[in-house]
């Protein structure tokens, strides 16, 4: 039996249907569905068995957020975000973040040139961070300036280098990786920072039969991947993304959700209380509800459903929770602390 909440929100997607303006958009949505089950066809078949992750890191893309992959090395991150880039057409570039590495090695930095005639003027030398999407492979092995100097271009789209402001050509993507396992010599991100990824994507190891597929196609080489959506398609598809309605239900719903988190709240469950320091921020909200929306269109839906928000909730949130110490000794896990706070908020 269908959620009533669900039945609320087809019925109001369907009032209007008539007019031609809605008939462009179903059209519009249904071209969007079968470009993206492409494009997610074709990512999988370089990257086996990890169609959650996948579905997730698209889901990212059309909400118009950033990524944060965790994921032990040799688990294919790198290909991942490189094939879905080529998948859309989009330009790509990958930072190795070490201790090293400074703000401008990402931003970029002024030159200064000599013309024929002797004159000088400075110039400025893009960096990586100008490209459409940006894997920065390790982040937390950057120091924090370095890390700090992403934060205005994943929050506002643009760099100011030397009082100048340059705008980031959309869509603009970061996918930023950590290493779960060796933590020596890493600078941990900052719960400021954190905030800014819509989705922690966690890649796990593959299971037998698709590391036995890996293993085939380990030697056929990596064959030319061919666009299947272009940047115009994409940017619409974003737009398309923020008109899908959503109930006031599915927002309370949300909204519970996060409050639950906090453990001064009087509906945070016993564990929440026990041990998170921190719950999630209203960012985190506005995160589910988007990433929700995203799912549901490119499910080929109108409407965001409780399916939606139950299959992202744990990705949007578990990186906003802030333990306590108790919790690292209890080895408490932040994905069943969020799901314990979504049954409680769907329950009551």
């Amino acid at each position: 039996m269908s959620d009533p909440h669900e039945q609320r929100a087809r019925a109001g997607a369907k009032r209007g249907n008539g007019s031609a303006a809605d008939r462009d958009v179903e059209r519009d949505v249904a071209a969007l569905r079968e470009a993206a089950e492409h494009v997610r066809a074709q990512v999988s078949q370089r990257f086996v068995g990890q169609a959650d992750v996948v579905e997730e890191l698209l889901v990212a893309l059309f909400a118009g957020g950033h990524v944060l992959l965790e994921g032990a090395p040799g688990l294919g991150k790198t290909t991942l975000v490189r094939r879905l880039s080529e998948s859309l057409d989009l330009s790509f570039r990958r930072v190795q973040c070490t201790p090293d590495l400074m703000p401008a090695d990402v931003l970029g930095t002024r030159i200064l040139d000599e013309d024929e005639r002797g004159g000088r003027r400075f110039r400025f030398e893009k960096g990586p961070v100008f490209t459409h999407v940006l894997l920065a492979d390790e982040i937390n092995r950057a120091t924090p300036r370095t890390q700090s100097a992403l934060l205005e271009a994943m929050a506002e789209q643009q760099v100011t280098i030397f009082g100048e402001t340059h705008a980031l050509e959309a869509p603009f993507l970061v996918v930023a990786t950590q290493n779960p396992i060796e933590m020596e010599g890493t600078y941990p991100l900052p719960e400021a920072q954190l905030d800014r990824f819509l989705l922690q994507i966690d890649v796990a190891a593959p299971g037998f039969e698709a590391l036995v597929t890996i293993l085939e196609l380990a030697h056929d080489g990596d064959a030319r991947v061919q666009p299947l959506m272009s940047r115009a398609e994409l940017l619409r598809g974003r737009d398309l993304v923020r008109e899908v309605p959503i109930s006031r239900d599915m927002l309370e719903l949300a909204a519970r959700t996060v409050i639950a988190t906090s453990p001064a709240d009087a509906s945070a469950p016993d564990s929440v209380r026990r041990f998170v320091r921190y719950g999630a921020s209203p960012r985190g909200a506005q995160a589910l509800v988007a990433a929700a929306r995203a799912r549901a269109l490119l499910a080929g839906r109108l409407f965001v459903s409780v399916d939606d928000i139950e299959r992202l909730v744990v990705c949007a949130l578990r990186h906003r929770l802030l333990l306590n110490y108790e919790a690292d000794a209890a080895g408490v896990r932040r994905d069943d602390l969020v799901r314990e706070c979504f049954a409680r908020a769907h329950t009551g």
